[in-house]
């Protein structure tokens, strides 16, 4: 999910207002949301459609079709409300993001701080009913896998109970480590690895956000890997690749045959649209939904 692109997330750059100005347009005049096969729930990251505010990509992916925006913080919960939508993942807000992904749970030193965030954004999610909130494994910084592993598991054992109480779940979101920050830094960047975290935290509320083009870079083998792995998983991210952009035939990555498996077993979670659009942001986002509307 996270790469040099999300880091730079806040300002607009040179001509994105005349971009989002058509785009917002369109969010305000929006069609009725057309009927869809209903077998997969989807979602859109806020994040990388930069172009509009909450309220407009709210309206806009309410016509679509999408049921959640996803990556905003409890103070946009009530704009999503409003178009009867839900945020399928919680987290803290742009300017604290990029920080807990490199300070992340593979170091006890961080642990006091993301227990402290875990409280507050499962307590907020359980009140709303958000069902996930999102975490992160940390940079490596020369740590073998097994000690980041075990301190991981630590640190979430201080509030996995917690997140059982209010029915909240845990994911740790896999990321690929060969475009990230420095590579191979980011300690959750195999299925594997993240596979032997979640049977050892041992609790049903902590699990996996598996991000679809973060793992086809990693390891491809995406339809064996996620069938091999289903009961880790509960959360999906895709983007197309190469490029992180609108996951069409111009990338490599086949959604419509992942989408047909998740609906093949019946996943009930979300699968949210995570690229940066190339093209005009509403319009990529209804033919994403299209390609996964299985």
């Amino acid at each position: 999910m996270y790469e040099k692109s999300r880091r730079a997330m806040f300002p607009l750059i040179g001509g994105a207002l005349a971009i989002g100005s058509s785009a917002v347009g369109r969010a305000q005049n929006s069609p009725p949301a057309r009927t869809s096969k209903g077998n997969i729930n989807q979602s859109v990251c806020k994040w990388c459609f930069r172009t509009l505010s909450v309220e407009e990509l709210a309206r806009g992916a309410a016509a679509i079709g999408i049921k959640s925006v996803e990556l905003v913080p409890p103070e946009d919960w009530p704009t999503l409300k409003k178009y009867g939508l839900a945020c399928a993942m919680a987290s803290h807000g742009d300017k604290l993001r990029n920080p807990q992904i490199r300070a992340g749970l593979n170091r006890k030193e961080n642990h006091d701080n993301w227990e402290q965030y875990f409280r507050t954004f499962i307590d907020s999610a359980s009140d709303a009913g958000v069902p996930n909130v999102i975490c992160f494994s940390g940079w490596r910084d020369g740590m073998s896998d097994d000690e980041g592993l075990e301190n991981c598991a630590i640190g979430l054992k201080r509030v996995v109970g917690l997140a059982e109480k209010k029915n909240v779940t845990i994911c740790m979101e896999l990321l690929n480590s060969k475009l990230e920050g420095k590579p191979g830094e980011y300690m959750c960047d195999h299925t594997a690895w993240g596979a032997r975290l979640v049977k050892r935290v041992g609790s049903p509320r902590f699990k996996l956000l598996y991000d679809i083009y973060h793992m086809q870079i990693m390891e491809g083998d995406l339809i064996r890997t996620i069938t091999d792995n289903w009961d880790y998983i509960g959360h999906f991210h895709t983007a197309g690749n190469p490029g992180r952009h609108e996951i069409d035939d111009t990338q490599e990555i086949n959604y419509g045959a992942i989408c047909r498996l998740l609906a093949e077993k019946n996943y009930r979670g979300f699968v949210a649209q995570e690229f940066l659009p190339k093209n005009d942001a509403l319009t990529s986002l209804a033919q994403a939904f299209r390609i996964c509307d299985v």
